[in-house]
């Protein structure tokens, strides 16, 4: 069992911006710099270093930039902001296997400046992957956001939910975002009427119903629970990290199930979260959910077990997943407000909140939550103080 014998014992990041103005190499550089020095660690001390397939920057030239010596452990996690989560759950496993004793995560993007992902892509990357696009780009499916609309229409239709639930999860996003100084959202909440009269993206999405498009970097430094207690700041401790795919996956597009609006792969993360971790849905403190698209959040809050199938807009309703509401969501703003960085600003929240030092600090000693990208295979994490 790898439950609670690792912990998140550092968080760097650079700004969150429009616009970085330096490569990605250099927003890593300075996320993982930031992150050693959190946990008061010198470079030299790493031995392991976990990233994204789509990270452009190389493990070896990132511990080159840093200085890091010898590096015993070398990770990379597929399927976009599906990986946030299971780049921890690497770490930990490299730590509990004795691999490395500190492990290194790190994510750096010009998503806004660079490369944009809500555009269509003239080549996915994989032969595989090309094959599967085969059925939907043709027809239009080219962008996250088309993809998306499909599962996001059906899931209307089978529960009878409207736009204004999916509005209420953005509401409730830029209005943690507008109280936090490091998103850019900061001071610009929005209304329910400022989400109906955005412009469509992809029907029934609005552009406030998508993600941010963001320049920076975040890291993460894993260690063992035992050292991590030695070290600057109070350990956020992985009481469970999860990977999981459903039947009949493809990527954004798996139209072919018998429940089309359903994340079943979240549901598989969900059971093995549970299991390890001991807890259950009512322990939650917070929850930092991927959210890349609104409908999504809805969904991953019936899969996760914290409402029934069909349920979550009741739970959204009057605030119920604000700050001072029955399951604070995001309490730092989220994609939505704070920063898209592929869900590891999202680790980086949790890990503050189990600390006591997030800038809206939900209440109690519970667990925190987090879960990476849906519409592809994902992970998740449950943290909490040791």
């Amino acid at each position: 069992m790898i439950a609670r014998t690792a912990a998140i014992a550092g968080i760097g990041a650079t700004e969150f911006s429009k616009d970085s103005g330096r490569s990605e190499l250099r927003l890593a550089v300075e996320a993982v710099r930031a992150a050693l020095d959190d946990a008061g660690l010198a470079p030299g001390e790493v031995q392991g270093m976990v990233t994204f397939t789509m990270d452009g920057n190389a493990e070896v030239a990132v511990a080159r930039e840093l200085g890091v010596g010898e590096l015993s452990f070398l990770g990379r996690i597929a399927y976009g902001g599906g990986a946030a989560c299971a780049v921890v759950q690497q770490a930990v496993l490299a730590v509990a296997a004795g691999l490395a004793d500190v492990v290194v995560c790190y994510r750096a993007l010009n998503e806004r400046s660079g490369r944009r992902f809500g555009r269509a892509q003239a080549q996915t990357g994989a032969a595989s992957a090309d094959v599967d696009a085969g059925w939907h780009y043709p027809m239009g499916l080219a962008t996250p956001a088309a993809m998306v609309a499909m599962v996001a229409r059906r899931y209307l239709h089978d529960y009878g939910a409207t736009t204004d639930d999916f509005g209420r999860v953005a509401v409730a996003a830029r209005r943690h975002a507008a109280t936090n100084p490091h998103a850019w959202f900061h001071g610009r909440p929005i209304t329910l009427d400022d989400h109906r009269a955005s412009r469509w993206i992809a029907d029934p999405l609005r552009l406030l119903d998508c993600c941010q498009e963001s320049d920076g970097a975040v890291a993460l430094v894993v260690t063992s629970a035992e050292r991590a207690r030695d070290l600057r700041q109070p350990p956020a401790v992985v009481c469970a990290a999860a990977q999981g795919s459903g039947p009949d996956q493809y990527v954004m597009t798996s139209y072919y199930r018998d429940e089309v609006a359903a994340l079943p792969e979240m549901g598989v993360v969900a059971r093995q979260l549970w299991r390890q971790s001991g807890y259950a849905p009512p322990d939650v403190r917070a929850a930092v959910l991927y959210d890349h698209f609104t409908p999504y959040v809805l969904m991953q809050l019936e899969e996760l077990g914290f409402c029934g199938r069909g349920e979550a807009r009741h739970l959204v309703a009057d605030g119920g997943i604000e700050l001072g509401g029955r399951l604070p969501v995001n309490p730092h703003g989220g994609q939505l407000g704070e920063a898209y960085i592929h869900g590891m600003n999202g680790i980086a929240e949790a890990v503050r909140q189990v600390r006591g030092t997030a800038v809206n600090q939900v209440p109690g000693d519970g667990p925190v939550l987090v879960t990476a990208g849906t519409g592809v295979p994902t992970s998740g994490l449950i943290l909490a103080g040791g």
